[in-house]
């Protein structure tokens, strides 16, 4: 695989195992039948459980079940998932970084012990509600409320959230409302199970992108929620924007993956097949974006491991983030359109990655922060400056 400048060779033992553990299931569980899915719109739910029986499930937490591996190594397992396919990294990133960490960093003891462990075996799967048809770019507009109930002791919760990856098959949703109770309607967060009354979790079809993902809505028509099931620990958008910078983090490193993939398929494409006496790799123009596809990527790869190394020591901030975010996910979103190019007409059938990479990154692109607002995000931290209000 590549990696030009031996970034994998000051790998640790730890990180060494996560990487091969994910290569080794992508190449047996994931690879031989990724493409009939995406053809199909499914998600593979067969792999969902052996995820967690790996550990792929938030590692990078401590206690309940998790190992508390290195960000690098979390970062690794990402990388190595999403070069099977963004659908699976997209799985394993809802369920680790947008449900068990707010979890884990915001939640009672009790719903940790509840939540946590089943959640890390896959016994059970979670899904995020922050986005709503009319709130994307601005969550903070939501209209989704929680009010007190008439005995005091919960909420109803009324709303829709919309591009919720899981929901159609998860068992527990973390979503996020207006306290309409409370001074200023602060966001807070619950944990609804999705077999309460009044909870509807409909499938979105006709995707062209993400097909191998299972994307639904989530309705809450007067969902009553009881006390115990309100996140304690915070208050306010603090709450979901820490739980995006964490998967925000894991897709900067995914994107790597998916571009890595599509670099080894072009690649190995070049010296195999031929034409004109010869294979196609002799050619100046195929080995000019070979050179700038391998520089792209290995540049790519540097700025996700300053972010691990960033991450651990606990200097990351949302703004490192959004630049890997913003960069990788272009980069590979460029990078597999011309992986796909030089693959010919064969490259855009699923028997090759390339083209499969190349629409789902077109979700991966737009979702947990457009490239725009990233770069907006980037723009005010560099002069002080507002550009998006």
């Amino acid at each position: 695989m590549l990696d030009f400048v031996q970034l994998e060779a000051d790998l640790g033992q730890e990180e060494q195992l996560v990487r091969d553990t994910a290569r080794e299931f992508v190449a047996d569980h994931v690879r031989p039948d990724i493409g009939n899915h995406f053809e199909n719109g499914t998600f593979p739910t067969d792999l969902i459980p052996k995820m967690g029986e790996l550990g792929f499930y938030a590692p990078n937490l401590e206690g309940y079940g998790s190992p508390n591996v290195s960000e690098t190594a979390y970062g690794l397992l990402m990388q190595e998932l999403e070069a099977g396919d963004s659908g699976v990294r997209s799985m394993a990133s809802v369920q680790g970084a947008l449900v068990m960490y707010p979890i884990h960093a915001y939640g009672s003891e009790a719903q940790k012990a509840e939540w946590l462990p089943v959640l890390g075996e896959g016994e059970a799967i979670g899904c995020f509600g922050l986005t709503e048809p009319e709130h994307g770019s601005n969550p903070s507009a939501m209209e989704t409320r929680a009010e007190r109930d008439s005995d005091g002791d919960g909420y109803v919760l009324n709303g829709s959230k919309t591009w919720i990856t899981n929901a159609p098959i998860a068992d527990v949703a973390v979503v996020w409302a207006r306290d309409r109770s409370s001074a200023d309607d602060p966001v807070r967060g619950f944990l609804v199970e999705t077999d309460r009354d009044g909870v509807t979790t409909p499938e979105i079809d006709g995707k062209l992108s993400m097909r191998a993902s299972i994307t639904g809505e989530i309705g809450l028509n007067d969902v009553f929620v009881p006390e115990e099931n309100v996140l304690p620990g915070v208050s306010g958008m603090k709450g979901p924007l820490s739980c995006l910078t964490q998967a925000r983090y894991g897709i900067a490193w995914g994107a790597v993956g998916a571009a890595r993939d599509c670099f080894e398929a072009a690649r190995e494409y070049a010296t195999e097949r031929e034409q004109f006496g010869g294979p196609i790799g002799r050619f100046q123009l195929q080995q000019g974006k070979l050179a700038e596809m391998a520089t792209q990527i290995t540049l790519g790869q540097l700025l996700a491991y300053r972010l691990a190394d960033l991450k651990e020591r606990g200097d990351l901030r949302p703004q490192h983030v959004s630049m890997a975010k913003r960069n990788n996910v272009r980069m590979a979103r460029e990078q597999s359109r011309v992986a796909r190019e030089m693959l010919g007409g064969n490259g855009i059938t699923t028997d090759y990655s390339p083209m499969r990479h190349l629409a789902n990154l077109e979700t991966v692109y737009t979702y947990e922060g457009t490239h725009d607002i990233h770069t907006l995000i980037l723009g005010e931290d560099l002069t002080g400056l507002q550009a998006y209000q």
